[in-house]
């Protein structure tokens, strides 16, 4: 599913250029979850932006499928990032004067869908995060948790192929982060979906199949599921659309 080979970042600041990700190399294969660890500063979140094509790098390939999205135009990155990528976002960026549907639906709004079929797509996302009874409700009518559940259906609205996931627990209590990722752990395993996820959080990581470690910029070796004894599940296609 996603190939990132000899990938290099850094960024500018005045006139000085700090590395962010140095010769980084990953393999996710089809329905695997990945998860991504390090300090603050380590580069997991530069390196899903890449991977989500929100970045470009400064040198190097990133296949998801068998395109090089290094390669492809911004018009283009964008067309296939609104298609096949699912983006959960730490701090949940949802549009406070939006009802949770609203929320959901907007990246059906660059689709040819009708609004019929938005709205099945919507209630069929919401109901699979458990929030079918707060279509209307705005953000601020809602927990925590249920912020990041509404985010987590925009992000399966469009039944992407791959799922980003930065931090998603990082700004939840504990009871809500446990229910937050036994619903990643439900669209990786039930639904076959390809999940990339940066924490810092060790509870979180035990949820991955492969667990990487960044320090800075450098990603070290990897450690999958049989080598901590665990058998991880077969992987299997499956729709989230109605």
């Amino acid at each position: 599913m996603v190939e990132v080979r000899n990938v290099y970042k850094s960024y500018h600041r005045e006139r000085l250029k700090i590395p962010v990700l140095i010769d980084i190399s990953l393999d996710v294969p089809d329905g695997d979850f990945v998860a991504l660890m390090g300090p603050s500063g380590s580069g997991k979140t530069t390196l899903l932006n890449l991977i989500a094509g929100i970045d470009r790098p400064d040198r190097g390939a990133i296949r998801v499928g068998d395109l090089n999205i290094a390669d492809l135009s911004e018009s283009g990155l964008a067309r296939w990032r609104s298609r096949h990528v699912g983006y959960i976002f730490q701090f949940y960026n949802l549009l406070p004067v939006l009802t949770a549907f609203e929320n959901v639906e907007l990246p059906l709004l660059l689709t040819d869908l009708s609004r019929r079929e938005r709205r099945e797509h919507v209630v069929a996302a919401l109901s699979l995060v458990g929030l079918a009874d707060r279509m209307s409700h705005y953000p601020r009518q809602l927990s925590g948790g249920q912020e990041q559940r509404v985010a987590i259906a925009r992000a399966l609205v469009t039944d992407p192929t791959l799922l980003v996931a930065d931090e998603p627990t990082g700004d939840l209590d504990r009871d809500s982060a446990t229910s937050v990722l036994d619903l990643i752990s439900t669209l990786n395993a039930d639904f076959g979906k390809t999940i990339v996820m940066a924490t810092h959080d060790p509870r979180a990581a035990e949820r991955a199949h492969t667990v990487r470690r960044f320090d800075k910029g450098v990603l070290e070796a990897g450690e999958r599921d049989e080598d901590r004894g665990a058998s991880p599940p077969t992987p299997h296609p499956s729709s989230l659309n109605p």
